[in-house]
């Protein structure tokens, strides 16, 4: 199996104790991934302690927010996960499109911080990772390595951020005040799309032992953390909409490719309720529909690989989304003008429109995309579409502003904002998506070969394997080991919680 992480018992043990102290001396407390999953189970005692924490301050007990139950102040847990039910008005289909709020996310207001968390800390606990002495580099096209530098800040240890230098100015300024080091913000050539030029970056950083990669593209802690966590919220959110509503099935979780991570949530939903998994990529770069490539500004999608912890076999459906669509509806959901045409002309309530700022660019995508499936196979109002808002359109405001410069010169009133309205959401029609057979599967599954076979080195069988359901199934017997390893780990540090 491919990735240290997948470890269960200590690789090195003078690393091990080394990490040891360095978390005692840091007063951190490792909270297991089925606290993650329900934080109902988080001792009294550090409940107790959250609410006067600051959840943007690089703070042990933070780890302990990164999770899908926090309120909309971030303070406090909420008996279901914080989402939005997307009415027809907005979506102008029949079936309720609802989507989880990434941005209630500690520290980085993005779910990326879960899968930081997820591929670092299962190396601690095996000492397969020496943060006194080692450096984590967080391969990202943004959020990802933000979250690793989070994590690595509270953990005591260096995190280095990998990215493309054409990604929103707010990601780069808030790496800038959570880096030391300016040293430790690596921008590689291009923007998005340029997947390649980051593990180019990344295999060059590794040459120095001191650098350990933890590549999100195929960690599977990154995987089974949203099998765990993320599916369970939103398994949380589809039961308590079914007691409002007992007809309601669960037609498809969609979700945006990125690293693959969030859509093995897809797993246990299509186990649990039959739901379909529906994988979206950017149109400008079609590499799942037409083993294709281009450029894009879909921040938050990686492509032109496929990501080694994608569970294809089990992928159902291959939708495409462009970009344009995403910028220019982060202009139509943020700008005064946008707003008033939804309220107004529209019908939407105030309340939802409110909530739009919680989309952020790939957010938007899965938006559209769960549209074009609903349309695809006419979805009624009892067929809900589950989806994530990975993080927010505070992440975008630049973004948005060269939009508006260039898309509408000649500025952004009520009339551009129902053309837009128009263009991307009525529009919005079922091309650009496949319903996969076998044979589309083992398609997409082979083009991975390219990346990680010949590129990267990875063993022919070791790639193989993926293929077996079965495969995917024992993966998820790691996580009670992971856990015991971590209730291990504090113990050995022996980190009283604050009172």
């Amino acid at each position: 199996m491919a990735g240290s992480t997948l470890v269960g018992e200590i690789v090195d043990r003078s690393t091990y104790d080394r990490t040891v102290a360095r978390l005692r001396e840091a007063r951190v407390v490792l909270p297991r991934f089925a606290e993650l999953a329900d934080p109902g189970r988080i001792t009294p005692a550090i409940r107790a302690a959250l609410p006067a924490v600051d959840p943007d301050a690089a703070d042990p007990l933070n780890l302990f927010r990164v999770h899908w139950m926090n309120d909309r102040a971030r303070r406090d847990q909420v008996g279901v996960p914080e989402h939005v039910v997307l009415p027809t008005s907005l979506t102008g289909v029949a079936a309720p499109i609802v989507v989880l709020l990434g941005d209630r996310f500690p520290m980085i207001r993005a779910h990326k911080v879960l899968a930081a968390y997820a591929c670092l800390v299962p190396r601690l606990v095996a000492g397969a990772f020496d943060p006194t002495r080692q450096r984590a580099v967080w391969p990202s096209t943004g959020n990802y390595c933000r979250g690793g530098v989070a994590i690595s800040r509270i953990l005591g240890c260096r995190g280095v951020a990998v990215l493309p230098a054409g990604m929103s100015e707010e990601r780069f300024r808030w790496l800038e005040r959570w880096i030391r080091e300016p040293a430790d913000i690596v921008r590689t050539p291009g923007s998005e799309s340029n997947v390649r030029e980051i593990y180019e970056a990344c295999a060059t950083l590794a040459r120095d032992p001191a650098n350990v990669v933890l590549n999100q593209f195929r960690e599977f802690g990154n995987h089974l953390v949203h099998v765990a966590c993320t599916g369970a919220a939103l398994s949380a959110v589809f039961e308590a909409l079914q007691d409002l509503d007992p007809a309601l099935q669960l037609a498809a979780f969609v979700s945006a490719t990125g690293s693959a991570g969030t859509l093995g949530a897809g797993d246990p939903l299509k186990q649990r309720y039959g739901a379909r998994i529906v994988a979206v990529e950017p149109l400008e770069c079609p590499t799942l529909l037409e083993n294709g490539y281009g450029e894009h500004n879909i921040q938050g999608i990686g492509d032109k690989h496929v990501p080694f912890i994608h569970n294809v076999m089990n992928t159902d459906v291959v939708t495409a989304v462009s970009d344009r669509a995403t910028d220019e509806l982060n202009v139509l959901f943020n700008t005064a003008a946008g707003r008033e045409h939804l309220v107004r002309d529209r019908g939407v309530s105030p309340e939802i429109v409110a909530a739009l700022e919680s989309f952020g660019l790939s957010s938007l995508c899965n938006v559209v995309a769960a549209i074009k499936l609903a349309k695809r196979f006419q979805l009624g109002p009892h067929e809900a579409l589950l989806t994530v808002a990975t993080d927010g359109a505070s992440m975008y405001a630049s973004e948005r502003a060269r939009t508006e410069v260039r898309r509408f010169p000649g500025g952004f009133d009520r009339r551009a904002a129902g053309e837009v309205f128009a263009r991307h959401i009525l529009g919005a029609s079922d091309d650009h998506l496949l319903e996969l057979d076998r044979t589309d599967r083992n398609r997409i599954f082979n083009l991975g070969y390219f990346t990680w076979v010949e590129q990267l080195g990875v063993p022919l069988a070791e790639f193989d394997a993926r293929r077996d359901p079965a495969f995917w199934l024992g993966l998820r017997e790691r996580i009670p080991a992971w856990d015991a390893m971590i209730e291990e780990f504090n113990r050995r540090a022996n980190v009283a919680p604050r009172p």
